[in-house]
């Protein structure tokens, strides 16, 4: 809890009778590893937090074959907000890609939170601005350079990350066979 309490205060103030109440109203979510945390077709229902693993967000494309579109670590928020706002079903997964520990809040507690704390909608909203701008950055570059290139820029982006995700899921964030990912591997040393 006190990794989201950090986080939140990044963008406002609250006292401690608030961030009581933001405690009060979470709650710890286990992922294993390969679990879903949205399937598409669902409406998304929580609001997430990650303390302790990675997330992906993938879907399959029109010859059935999974594409990830970007890769969510520890410290940044969870939730597919288009479903969870509007109530609509989501047009992606999100999907655990190592053990993952989250703190989620229920729909009806994120809007009591909203009517209750003077400020939290100004808060949430420059946390959503902070996620959309990341969401931007990361996004799969499948269009945008050779394959060498994107992997080069996929290590800048995730430096953390490439030891704990599977080849296969980084191989499908840019587009490339899993062997074409292993040839540009060795061949960048």
């Amino acid at each position: 809890m006190k990794e989201l309490i950090e986080y939140i205060l990044q963008f406002g103030s609250l006292n401690e009778q608030q961030i009581d109440l933001i405690s009060k109203k979470a709650s710890e979510l286990q992922l294993q590893k390969n679990e879903y945390y949205l399937e598409a077709g669902k409406i998304s229902k929580q609001f997430g937090f990650i303390i302790e693993g990675i997330a992906r967000v993938c879907y399959y494309n029109n010859k059935g074959e999974e594409i990830t579109k970007y890769f969510i670590e520890e410290n940044n928020i969870l939730v597919n907000l288009d479903s969870f706002d509007n109530e609509i079903p989501s047009s992606s997964y999100v999907q655990a890609v190592t053990n993952c520990k989250l703190i989620i809040f229920s729909k009806k507690d994120w809007k009591e939170l909203s009517n209750t704390i003077i400020g939290w909608d100004t808060i949430v909203h420059k946390i959503i601005s902070k996620a959309l701008l990341q969401k931007i950055e990361r996004i799969s570059p499948l269009v945008s350079e050779d394959a060498t290139t994107n992997y080069l820029t996929f290590m800048e982006k995730y430096p953390k990350l490439s030891n704990r995700i599977p080849l296969s899921f980084i191989a499908s964030y840019l587009g490339v066979t899993q062997s074409s990912l292993s040839r540009i591997r060795k061949s960048i040393g």
